[in-house]
Formats: C-alpha cells, sequence, structure tokens
C-alpha cells in the first residue's frame, strides 16, 4: 500500500510539474501578452527591416499564431511582444519561457527535440557555401586547410566538423555570433567561405553590398526542415500552432506567402530570390509533418 501511495504521489507530482511547465495558453492569458522571437540576419525568414522592425516568411507564420491565440482566448487586445534571438540562446530562452516562440531559421531535429517541441515543417534545405566568385571555390574540397565560418549554435557548425574531420581537410573552423557576422568575415577576406544553409546564404549574398561578387556553391551535404520551436510537451499550444500553419497550406495562404518572400523583391534591395518551392515542401503541405532530420 505505501509504495502504490507513493506511486500515485509521485505521478500527481510529475502532472502538476508538466502542466506548470508547459502550459503556454494559460500563461498567456494570465499575462496579457505572448512573446515571439526573431532573428536580426535570417533572410527571408525572420530579419530586420529597421530598428526593432522584424519581417520575413517566418515572422508572418507568427503573426498568423498571435492572431490565433487572440482568437482562442477572446483577447483581441492582447500584447504581442518581439524579442531578438541568436542561434546560441533561442533554447535556453525558449526554455526558461522568456520567449513563447521561436519562428526563424531553425532544424527541426531529433536532439533538440529532447529539449523543445516542434510545430510542422515549413521549409527543406542544406548545407552549402558561400564563397567570393574571385576565390574559384566550387566544392568542399577547394576549402581544405583554409579558413571556413559558419555560426554558433547551427547544425551546420556541427556538420561542418563532422565533414572536416571525416574527410580530413584540415579546414580551420571560424564560429561567429550570427548569420551576418559570418558574412563579413568572407566578405573582409577573413575567412573563404561561409557554411550555411543555402536558402540564408541567397538571402544574404542578394542584399549585400555588391551581390555579383558571391555565389553559393558545393553539394548540399543534408536536407533538413525547418520548424517553429514551442514549449516541450505543450499539447495545447502545439496543437493551436500545428492547426493555424495547416490552415494556411489548405486555404492556398501559405503559398501565397512563400512567393511573396522567395520568389518576389523583398525588402531592403527589393531583390529576388527566385527560389522556388521544393518538392520536399510541397510534399509537406499536402501530408503536414513534424517529423525531424535525424
Amino acid at each position: 500500500m505505501k509504495t502504490a501511495a507513493l506511486i500515485a504521489a509521485m505521478g500527481l507530482c510529475a502532472a502538476v510539474t508538466g502542466a506548470q511547465a508547459a502550459d503556454t495558453l494559460a500563461k498567456v492569458a494570465d499575462s496579457g501578452k505572448i512573446t515571439f522571437a526573431y532573428r536580426e540576419s535570417s533572410v527571408p525568414f525572420s530579419y530586420l527591416e529597421g530598428p526593432g522592425k522584424p519581417i520575413g516568411f517566418s515572422v508572418e507564420l507568427s503573426n498568423a499564431v498571435a492572431e490565433a491565440v487572440k482568437k482562442k482566448l477572446n483577447k483581441p487586445n492582447l500584447q504581442v511582444a518581439w524579442l531578438p534571438v541568436t542561434s546560441q540562446n533561442r533554447i535556453p530562452l525558449l526554455q526558461n519561457g522568456t520567449i513563447d516562440l521561436e519562428c526563424g531559421s531553425t532544424t527541426n531535429n531529433t536532439a533538440r527535440g529532447k529539449d523543445v517541441s516542434f510545430a510542422i515543417n515549413h521549409f527543406y534545405t542544406g548545407t552549402r557555401l558561400l564563397a567570393k566568385k574571385s576565390s574559384n571555390i566550387k566544392n568542399y574540397s577547394d576549402v581544405a586547410k583554409k579558413t571556413v565560418a559558419s555560426t554558433t549554435g547551427t547544425t551546420n557548425a556541427l556538420v561542418m566538423r563532422k565533414y572536416n574531420v571525416d574527410k580530413n581537410l584540415d579546414m580551420d573552423i571560424v564560429l561567429a555570433k550570427d548569420h551576418a557576422d559570418a558574412f563579413l568575415l568572407v566578405d573582409s577576406g577573413r575567412a573563404v567561405a561561409f557554411a550555411m544553409d543555402d536558402i540564408l546564404l541567397f538571402g544574404l549574398m542578394a542584399n549585400a553590398k555588391n551581390p555579383a561578387e558571391f555565389e553559393v556553391v558545393g553539394d548540399a551535404l543534408q536536407v533538413e526542415p525547418y520548424a517553429c520551436m514551442l514549449p516541450k510537451d505543450d499539447a495545447n499550444f502545439k496543437k493551436l500552432v500545428d492547426d493555424t500553419f495547416i490552415g494556411l497550406m489548405k486555404s492556398g495562404e501559405f503559398e501565397k506567402l512563400y512567393t511573396k518572400w522567395f520568389m518576389q523583391p523583398i525588402p531592403p534591395k527589393n531583390a529576388p530570390l527566385n527560389l522556388p518551392m521544393s518538392e520536399q515542401l510541397r510534399d509537406n503541405i499536402k501530408s503536414p509533418s513534424d517529423k525531424p532530420a535525424t
């Protein structure tokens, strides 16, 4: 009897702790505020058009979630706050409740899935290299024994480190705080290439002072899904976020947003990325999935 009572008490404590740890909608209802994260240079997903003014494809997805939360909680005047995050601090800030949702350029993978939950996937990409055309770098063998930049806290940095060891390339991999800083390392000649998700490289290149100086090269080392991060094991909030995105996909609004940010001219230089939707993403629209990369 004592053992059974102890197990029951432990189960009750676990249930209470879990509910307290992951009930975003209750937290938002009590505070009257929801806080979204944004990235400062993840073009065209989440970046700054001006001081404190985040824009992008992922920002629009966040705004759609905000409208769904307002409707769900019957709080039309809900305060929507925005907080900048980096690759390094985005997960801790979500875990400690500083932010409620992170829609940027975050890969949905099994390792991160131990600490956070992911909404359904909204993009697919792979690690490639951005380099100056004058460097004549075309693939990974061309960066052997040279300095290559990536961004702290990204899967790309891990992929490049493993590839460097596996292929014995003896690269000097330097990690920058954010994507814009890593791009500057190449622009200034302190690195010969920047290893990152190809879409982010295209975005940075399109907004460079002299876009024609750069090119994105190399085979994609892996294909990974992007998804919005939310607190771990918060089933009610995840359902609301997933239902919001599925609704956008079924109505055709998701494809309109894609066209706006990936095919048409975008700020700040009004240059288009001209990146048609991938087959992986089209399949995901037909059958929405939150399946992570391994």
